[in-house]
């Protein structure tokens, strides 16, 4: 019962989202299946086009404001961390698990973060803005520095600010901030940077910077249509998730037989 409940879930929450989410979506599944047929396939490729797909499909749910990236994350972060190791971007295994601490394990084990999330959306003040400057670029140091001291990473600075941005990022997500899009839209510019160098360097496949690339996409996107930002959406979701928490209810009363209109 638990088990089929969960599942009734995460259909709920692969539904709603704005159309130009799945629109979104289906162009970047075309672009990775050109990739992966191009070229050899491989267990890296496959494990790197099983990656793209779900983080793109998590990236999107968080777009659209819906918790289902919990388990979507930690599958795809479990594929870039083989893509990450045999790249030698040491810290894209590290910005993973940090998405995995901040984001993912949050996600399915409070089930307080999944309720009614939109209407707890909230903006930067002007302390939490400095605040998030400073701690992004005081990660950004310490990692470039260390990994590039402790480990033979090629590229440990343009590494570094891809994972101290994407750090601060999940941490500013994880606090329902809407101000991380734009570190998400530097992300996306640094990690295209990175895999874009990787590919050129023969560490990489082009499926890493195609989906840096959607990543950026779906990060100016969220401006425009997410409930992070759209009021229109917001208060649709919110009344959404209002009228679905009173129907559980009612459901549940009904099994119950607490039901009194009945």
């Amino acid at each position: 019962m638990i088990l089929s409940n969960y599942f009734k879930f995460l259909a709920h929450q692969l539904k709603g989202w704005p159309q130009q989410n799945y629109y979104l979506f289906y162009f970047s599944l075309g672009c990775q299946v050109m990739t992966l047929v191009s070229a050899p396939i491989t267990t890296l490729s496959i494990l790197t086009f099983i990656g793209t797909t779900l983080g793109v499909l998590c990236v999107l749910a968080i777009n659209a404001a819906k918790s289902v990236n919990g388990l979507l994350g930690v599958i795809s972060a479990a594929c870039f961390i083989v893509v990450g190791f045999s790249a030698k971007n040491y810290l894209s295994i590290g910005e993973q698990l940090a998405y995995v601490v901040t984001l993912d394990i949050p996600v399915l084990l409070s089930a307080s973060w999944n309720v009614n999330m939109v209407s707890k959306i909230r903006k930067f003040t002007g302390k939490t803005w400095i605040v998030a400057i400073v701690s992004t670029l005081v990660v950004y140091g310490i990692s470039g520095y260390l990994i590039g001291a402790l480990t033979d990473d090629p590229r440990p600075w343009v590494d570094a600010i891809s994972f101290a941005i994407c750090l601060t990022a999940g941490v500013i997500c994880f606090l329902r901030y809407n101000n991380q899009y734009f570190w998400w839209i530097a992300s996306g510019l640094a990690q295209m940077v990175l895999w874009f160098i990787s590919f050129r360097q023969g560490s990489a496949t082009l499926a890493m910077f195609i989906n840096s690339s959607v990543y950026l996409m779906n990060d100016v996107l969220a401006f425009t249509v997410s409930p992070w930002y759209n009021k229109h959406e917001r208060a649709r979701l919110i009344a959404e998730e209002k009228a679905s928490t009173q129907a559980d209810k009612a459901t549940e009363a009904n099994v119950y037989g607490l039901d009194h209109q009945a």
